[in-house]
């Protein structure tokens, strides 16, 4: 009856924690949203780097500031530490609509993104309360507050129309309010409800307390969570705005189209908790990065089209040119057919289109020799980036990091049964890092290459180092540790 009454109530902090994920989630995620309309509608005046720093600040909030949240979750319980946050971070939200500029939008966004530190304080707060067998699957679903993004890139766009429609300038303002109500809700709820509990005979300084960061494990899960989790974020918030310019979307139709992104890779976190569970965090995060590698390689294909020469015609013999039009050239009596450019209906093709055409170069009574150019070849090649084939690999690509990101804490609970908050919040924040440099990184690619997909070359780029790293460390264990390879594989 004890063992039953205790997972009862390790369920009860479980649900607690995962909705105030969810919701502060949610509110970190918010000027993904909200600064895409405020450009869009003429409100704000901000360039594409401006926008890009915007979305990123919150993020940057909550990344950095992860490591002393885990520490003071250790030390404290999660309890305490988790209602203080959200009350706290309610404030920024309730002064949004006051801000008038882009600094003190700026600094408002950095305030508000503290939500985001509410990670590390679920996974020590969560992992307490649970036993080894357990943990995978309970982070897994504490995880899946991930899922508040969701909430925000498919409700905010028609909640900022709804607000809008009596006053365009201002309506905009009650959507944080909203958010911060919601933060407040929530935080008094966990304070009511919520048991608090922390680790015991914990005596360690801080000093001590950070020995464990020593580890280059805790910096190899640090590299994947910064693809698995921040690259998540990023495109969050990055996806609208690609969709609303390459897709020509409504912000709504964009705003559900980032939400068919976050929504599944978020849901999705507590099945790769069970797979971690069952199969390894090792296998899991092989497959969860080849398939980011094989998936950024097809998007980072831009919507394009491309003219190149093509086959021309030449003249078999040297003469004088009797006639000239668009469909041949005579030199006496030999006709050479020149090619004509054919409208083709290309709009939305799957695969790539070729058209090739021929242009006249010579001119009537010129005289040529033998293999002269009669008229130059021209071939376009038009890509059009099928917008539901995108979507499809955008939705199977944060499938596989969600999966990702319930392998890459599988483990820490196990290793660092006592520095769980410390470590968590670590690798979180080398993972948060990656949802504040993404949307900066971004920007800067699209302003010096001007394509979209310019992004999802970064990815794959980041994809293959993981790869490449965890390959690497994983035959060095083989080679050190052949003897008992089957025990000490699985736990990497």
């Amino acid at each position: 009856m004890k063992t039953t009454n205790s997972l009862s109530q390790s369920h009860k902090i479980l649900f607690l924690n995962t909705l105030a994920f969810t919701v502060c989630f949610a509110c970190w995620t918010l000027n993904g949203v909200l600064v895409t309309f405020l450009v869009d509608n003429g409100i704000f005046h901000w360039s594409v780097v401006q926008v890009g720093w915007l979305l990123g600040i919150p993020i940057l909030t909550g990344s950095i500031m992860r490591l002393p949240i885990g520490i003071l979750t250790d030390k404290f319980g999660g309890k305490y530490v988790f209602s203080l946050l959200l009350l706290l971070c309610s404030i920024p939200l309730f002064l949004l609509p006051f801000a008038n500029s882009f600094i003190t939008f700026a600094l408002l966004s950095f305030l508000f993104g503290m939500v985001g530190t509410s990670f590390a304080v679920g996974i020590g707060y969560t992992s307490i309360w649970y036993p080894k067998e357990w943990q995978g699957r309970a982070l897994g679903i504490f995880g899946m507050g991930n899922a508040g993004a969701a909430i925000t890139t498919f409700l905010a766009p028609s909640l900022l129309n709804h607000f809008s429609v009596d006053d365009p300038q201002n309506g905009w303002k009650i959507l944080p309010v909203i958010y911060a109500i919601a933060l407040v809700i929530i935080g008094v709820a966990f304070l009511i409800f919520a048991k608090n509990k922390k680790l015991e005979n914990n005596t360690k300084t801080v000093s001590q307390m950070l020995q464990s960061l020593k580890s280059a494990r805790v910096w190899r899960f640090g590299a994947y969570y910064f693809l698995v989790f921040g690259c998540f974020v990023a495109y969050s918030q990055w996806l609208l705005p690609n969709f609303m310019n390459v897709y020509q979307t409504s912000l709504v139709m964009g705003g559900l189209f980032a939400t068919l992104f976050s929504l599944p890779s978020g849901v999705i976190r507590a099945f790769g908790g069970y797979l971690s569970d069952k199969y390894g965090a090792r296998k899991v995060m092989y497959w969860v990065l080849s398939s980011s590698v094989v998936l950024s390689a097809l998007l980072m294909i831009p919507k394009m089209e491309i003219t190149t020469t093509g086959p021309g015609v030449l003249a078999t013999k040297k003469g004088t040119i009797t006639e000239v039009s668009n469909e041949k050239v005579k030199i006496g009596d030999t006709d050479f057919p020149v090619a004509q450019k054919k409208e083709t209906e290309s709009e939305n093709a799957i695969f790539p289109t070729k058209t090739s055409w021929q242009q006249v170069v010579v001119e009537q009574n010129q005289t040529v020799k033998k293999k002269e150019l009669l008229a130059k070849g021209i071939t376009v090649i038009k890509f059009d980036a099928n917008m539901w084939v995108f979507l499809i690999l955008v939705i199977l690509i944060g499938i596989s990091w969600g999966i990702g990101k319930a392998a890459v804490y599988k483990h820490i609970p196990e290793y660092f049964p006592t520095e769980v908050g410390v470590v968590g919040g670590m690798v979180g924040m080398i993972g948060g890092l990656g949802g504040f440099f993404g949307p900066i990184i971004f920007g800067y690619l699209l302003t010096a290459t001007g394509i979209w997909s310019s992004s999802w070359i970064f990815i794959l780029l980041l994809s293959a180092i993981c790869l490449i790293w965890m390959h690497y460390t994983i035959t060095k264990i083989m080679n050190e540790k052949q003897p008992i390879l089957a025990k000490v594989i699985d736990r990497q």
